[in-house]
C-alpha cells in the first residue's frame, strides 16, 4: 500500500520517536513500527487518527495525492460514511454481491459497513479507492470534494 515511508517522513518531520505516535494512536511502539514497516495493515481508525494528528489528508498518507491537506476537512462520521460508501457502489452500478466478490468478502460485510456499523478495512478502502480513483477522505465523509483524483 505505500503509507509505511509516509508514515515515517511526517513522523520525522515533527521530530518525533514511534513511541511518541504510538501513545498518540493508544498503541505499543512496536505495532506502531510495524506500520511504517508495513509489516502490519494500519487499521482505518488509526489512519483517521493519524490524518490528524499530523494535519494531512487521508489519501496523502496513502499515496493518492502528492497534496497533503484539504482545507475542507470534517470530522469523521459513520453515517456519512456509509451512506457514501452506499452512494458510490450505485454511481458505479455495483450491487453489494458485486462489491463484496471485488474486496473478497461477503455481502453482509458491505451492508455493515453501508450501514455505519463498522469502519471500513484498510485493504477494502485501499482497493475502492485505488481501481474507481475516488478520495479516501470523500468516502470517510471528512472532505465534500475532491471527490475523484486522478
Amino acid at each position: 500500500m505505500h503509507y509505511g515511508e509516509t508514515l515515517k517522513e511526517l513522523r520525522e518531520e515533527k521530530n518525533l520517536l514511534q513511541n511518541d505516535v504510538a501513545k498518540e494512536l493508544d498503541i505499543q511502539g512496536k505495532v506502531y513500527s510495524q506500520y511504517e514497516t508495513e509489516y502490519a495493515i494500519i487499521p482505518s481508525k488509526h489512519l483517521i487518527t493519524l490524518s490528524d494528528f499530523f494535519n494531512v489528508s487521508i489519501d496523502y498518507i496513502l499515496g493518492f495525492t502528492k497534496n497533503k491537506k484539504y482545507s475542507n476537512k470534517e470530522i469523521f462520521d459513520l453515517k456519512i460514511y456509509g451512506k457514501r460508501l452506499k452512494e458510490f457502489r450505485k454511481e458505479h452500478k455495483l450491487t453489494q454481491e458485486k462489491l463484496a466478490k471485488e474486496l473478497n468478502t461477503t455481502q453482509s460485510v458491505i451492508a455493515d459497513y453501508e450501514r455505519g456499523r463498522y469502519l471500513i478495512a484498510t485493504p477494502f478502502l485501499y482497493t475502492i479507492c485505488k481501481k474507481y480513483h475516488i478520495s479516501a477522505d470523500y468516502l470517510l465523509g471528512r472532505i465534500d470534494e475532491p471527490k475523484y483524483f486522478n
